[in-house]
């Protein structure tokens, strides 16, 4: 799918789930990474994530479009547009679109991945961080023990 299916494929759904026309710009942006979608407040444009259409599908791209009009039409028409709003949350439940996207199986695999193992010389706790520590910098939080890097994590 490219920006041109996009733009027709979104003005089809504002039609068909709203009987009001979408007037501006939809379009794929590459940029986005932890979002399905966007509504820009001063263009009134809509971005959308390709990825979510690529590892997803075609029903998961139609609920994120539907949510982002949901922003588009009420921010449009003066209402509560936002997230915690009693319109937004209404319109969301009237159209059947999420309130939030599902999670890409690809970032899920990203963070499952490097995990450090942590322990304390003194007391044997056992800490498990996606991050590394500072062995230096940090102690351990029960007995002040210093921390040694174990083996063990998946590194």
């Amino acid at each position: 799918m490219n920006n041109v299916q996009l733009q027709k494929l979104v003005e089809e759904i504002s039609l068909q789930y709203f009987q009001k026309p979408f007037l501006h710009t939809a379009i794929f942006n590459p940029r986005l990474r932890t979002t399905g979608g966007r509504y820009l407040l001063n263009s009134h444009h809509i971005e959308i994530n390709k990825k979510y259409l690529d590892e997803l599908g075609e029903a998961e791209l139609i609920g994120i479009i539907k949510h982002e009009l949901c922003h588009y039409h009420l921010h449009i028409n003066g209402k509560g547009y936002q997230h915690r709003d009693q319109d937004f949350k209404l319109l969301l439940q009237r159209v059947d679109a999420p309130r939030y996207c599902s999670s890409l199986p690809s970032r899920k695999d990203a963070k499952s991945g490097k995990m450090y193992e942590y322990i304390c010389s003194q007391c044997g706790i056992v800490y498990r961080r996606r991050k590394k520590v500072d062995v230096k910098r940090y102690v351990c939080g029960k007995c002040k023990g210093k921390l040694v890097l174990s083996g063990k994590g998946n590194h």
